[in-house]
């Protein structure tokens, strides 16, 4: 017999602002992460307190911005007009309090819920906020959202503005580490959206002088540009397009009030009706949209009167209305895009016969592919059926909700020791395993023919449901996980090679990543240390006050279920897999994927790390 559980006014309890936001932080900044990944929660923190910045310069406040990163803490300074200083404390403490709800001060702003600052606040280990205006100052310091310092209002000759500085909390963000390399993917999109504003980062300045033609100028290489960026834009929208030479599938980036919003949402979907249209009626022809848009690199950013997100981290539009009595955003969009791109489009005939060449293209290739496509689709789906290829999680197993697929990971591994150790030690809510039957085909070089013909191609194009673009993504993270050793190694350039042939948008967005895990354990009758380095293991045997036994993991079929969880749990190590965007795809690929070349001969032997067997200290 159960004990009945008792439900009296003593189980009700409130929690303060602080306390909900440290005990649901994914409600506020999305996934928590370790900084491997650029959506982690550390750079919400970020992007939060960054985004009171850029409202001041759309204001007209301000036209530097300066972020310095030391060790773990952040420090961002606006010269903007300051927070008024009467109520700095209020501002970073108190919800539902910021100038943003007086929408004549900010018509269009990208932080209008009040809540950002104060998630920043409650999730950071030290929190400091100092307002300067009128020749005067005003400082307050928190400490995990508790007020420790109300500093009086003092005289000030420093210039106005704000400066925040925060270190985030390790008992949040366990381990954590900021990568630059996101933050200043971050910043360049501020300066794109907001030409005549300058950020500077470390010491080291960003600006742009052509908004969205400078992001695509920074994502695709001058040689593999279709024509010249056709960049376009009014008052309340910008675009930016041109198609790739050297990729397949779409690629969007879009933006609402200066935020990034990498799900899309109502505008990008409407920006992609209102192109198919636009050049279906240039041409007088009922093209097939995926003719169209194949291959297309493009972006676009509108201005919305309070904007409705999907999620409080504002990665997805919701808003069907531009507000202020303007038309719906469908019909703005599709408005704007008919009348200015068709305009350019008849100005522009080698642009235009271009367009119409790619589009033709992509319809032979469509046909010759149909075929196979339903052929290889109808063997996905029967596989998927009783294949142990795919061991899915819980969330695309209908179990969970949807909010959920933030914290989504597919791990692609090779052998049936290896996939066995994860499938056995994974979180099956929201961890997948992939498996792969042995080295998958070097396709540097091959049509998207091989992609349907491949079993191993097919079945993890399914898997992930990339076959139309990365919108419908099924999994956040895609997580190489290899041997650390040579065939571990080569199967991992296979797949990177995979994805850069065929899905590069899926590495460009920051989707895919190398599993790290120990190559060493070293332990004693009392502890237990799992070393990712040389130099990490000599420090575990030092630290071990018994006689060490040394373990060297030549395998991830080595590592017991009970230990592999240790891996893939919130400790796990992820690398990031990322484009040097000086280096093109193609001429990458090349390099390191076609004729076995003397450059390449020269460049083995030149990093050519010799592993010697270790022996017991």
């Amino acid at each position: 017999m159960t004990k009945e559980t008792k439900y009296t006014e003593d189980n009700i309890r409130s929690l303060d602002w602080k306390e909900h936001i440290r005990m649901r932080p994914g409600m506020y900044i999305g996934k928590l992460g370790d900084g491997s990944a650029a959506d982690d929660g550390i750079y919400i923190l970020i992007k939060e307190v960054l985004d009171n910045s850029i409202d001041e310069y759309v204001m007209g406040a301000g036209k530097t911005i300066e972020i310095a990163v030391r060790d773990k803490t952040i420090t961002i300074r606006d010269y903007g007009r300051g927070i008024p200083l009467g109520k700095v404390v209020d501002v970073v403490s108190k919800m539902n309090t910021g100038g943003k709800y007086d929408s004549k001060a900010f018509k269009k702003s990208v932080g209008l819920n009040g809540v950002g600052t104060k998630a920043v606040n409650a999730l950071s280990v030290s929190f400091k906020v100092q307002s300067i205006r009128d020749n005067k100052t005003k400082s307050a310091e928190f400490e995990r959202g508790e007020l420790v310092f109300d500093g009086n209002i003092e005289k000030s000759s420093q210039r106005k503005g704000t400066r925040v500085s925060f270190t985030p909390d390790e008992k949040i963000f366990s381990k954590f580490k900021y990568r630059n390399e996101y933050i200043i993917k971050m910043i360049k999109n501020y300066v794109y959206l907001n030409t005549g504003l300058t950020i500077i980062f470390n010491g080291e300045k960003y600006f742009s002088e052509n908004g969205l033609r400078d992001l695509l100028d920074e994502n695709i290489a001058e040689e593999s540009k279709l024509f010249p960026i056709v960049h376009l834009l009014e008052e309340d929208i910008e675009i930016a397009l041109t198609y790739s030479k050297a990729q397949y599938n779409e690629e969007y980036h879009s933006f609402v009030n200066g935020q990034h919003t990498t799900q899309g949402g109502t505008h990008q979907n409407a920006y992609r009706e209102a192109i198919v249209k636009t050049i279906r009626d240039f041409f007088g022809k009922n093209y097939d949209a995926s003719d169209i848009r194949k291959s297309i690199v493009t972006a676009i950013s509108i201005k919305v009167m309070e904007p409705i997100f999907e999620s409080q981290t504002k990665t997805k539009l919701g808003s069907t209305e531009m507000g202020g009595g303007s038309p719906t955003v469908r019909t703005f969009i599709n408005d704007f895009v008919k009348q200015n791109f068709d305009n350019y489009l008849h100005k522009n005939s080698d642009t235009a016969n271009k367009i119409q060449q790619k589009i033709l293209q992509a319809e032979r290739e469509r046909k010759d592919l149909s075929g196979i496509r339903k052929l290889a689709r109808d063997r996905a789906k029967k596989a998927n059926l009783h294949n142990k290829k795919l061991r899915d999680c819980r969330v695309h197993l209908g179990d969970m909700k949807k909010e959920n697929r933030l914290d989504t990971t597919l791990f692609i591994t090779e052998g049936d020791s290896a996939s066995g150790s994860i499938t056995k030690s994974r979180n099956v809510n929201t961890q997948a395993v992939f498996s792969l039957k042995g080295k998958p085909l070097n396709s540097y070089g091959l049509s998207k023919k091989i992609v349907y013909e491949n079993e191993e191609f097919n079945l993890l194009q399914a898997a992930l449901n990339i076959e139309d673009g990365i919108e419908n993504l099924r999994y956040n993270n895609i997580v190489i996980a290899t041997d650390a050793d040579v065939d571990g190694m080569h199967i991992r350039l296979l797949l990177i090679t995979f994805f850069l042939q065929f899905f590069p948008e899926v590495i460009k967005e920051g989707h895919l990543y190398i599993l790290d895990t120990p190559l060493f354990r070293v332990r004693d009758k009392k502890d237990t240390y799992y070393c990712y380095s040389e130099q990490e293991r000599k420090d575990a045997i030092k630290s071990l006050r018994g006689k060490p036994e040394i373990t060297r993991f030549k395998g991830l079929g080595e590592i017991s279920p009970n230990e592999f969880v240790h891996f893939i749990g919130k400790d796990m190590r992820l690398d990031p897999v990322m484009l040097d965007k000086d280096k093109p795809i193609q001429e990458m690929l090349e390099f390191y994927m076609g004729k076995n070349t003397p450059d390449r001969q020269k460049f083995i032997i030149e990093n050519l790390k010799v592993e010697l067997d270790l022996v017991e200290e």
